[in-house]
């Protein structure tokens, strides 16, 4: 008995993905669309590394709030 399987395509399942895509989108778009591709890829990445960095200026801020309240109290005795 066989049983239904469902994963990753393999050889035939992505040729006849590739020739579904060359028909929609013709092989003179391909290149603009892969490039697009590529461009929104790379700002993904950097906007994930922007994301995990932490923000120095927010740290700078909030020690600069922190401090303030301790200066203050030891110049008003």
């Amino acid at each position: 008995m066989h049983t239904l399987a469902i994963g990753m395509p393999g050889g035939p399942e992505l040729l006849i993905i590739v020739f579904i895509i060359l028909l929609l989108f013709g092989a003179k778009k391909l290149p603009e669309l892969s490039r697009a591709i590529g461009k929104s890829l790379g700002e993904f990445k950097k906007g994930q590394k922007e994301g995990g960095e932490p923000d120095k200026e927010l740290d700078e801020a909030e020690k600069k709030e922190i401090s303030s309240p301790a200066e203050k109290s030891g110049k008003s005795e």
